[in-house]
């Protein structure tokens, strides 16, 4: 069974920091690339940032370049999203996902085969 489980979120002042994983089981991780998500209230979902399988690539969306970044242990399967100088407008519930095959720069919710459960993170001002 294909899972992935987020962790990490929590409330966090203004400016602060936080680090989510996204432990991955059920499927060879070197097959998957790994995309991070999140969705505030009321909003549509929104890709910030993939990982190449391999390691080699990533990408970022506009909305979090420079102050996120995606990262890969593959020996422990987990992928992180390190989140620096955190905004109010950060506020959302964030999502790990996996789509299998070709790397490509993608950060469409359409195009990501597998989901986690979320986890909330709260930037208080």
């Amino acid at each position: 069974e294909v899972q992935l489980v987020e962790s990490g979120g929590g409330l966090v002042q203004a400016g602060g920091s936080l680090r989510l994983s996204c432990a991955v089981s059920g499927f060879t991780f070197d097959d998957y690339n790994i995309g991070w998500f999140r969705q505030a209230p009321g909003k549509e979902r929104e890709g910030l940032s993939c990982i190449s399988s391999s390691d080699d690539f990533t990408y970022y969306s506009d909305s979090v370049k420079g102050r996120f970044t995606i990262s890969s242990d593959n020996a422990k399967n987990t992928v992180y999203l390190q989140m620096n100088s955190l905004k109010p407008e950060d506020t959302a519930v964030y999502y790990c996902a996996a789509y299998l095959g070709d790397w490509y720069p993608i950060l469409g919710v359409a195009d990501y085969h597998y989901w986690g459960q979320g986890t909330q993170v709260t930037v208080s001002s």
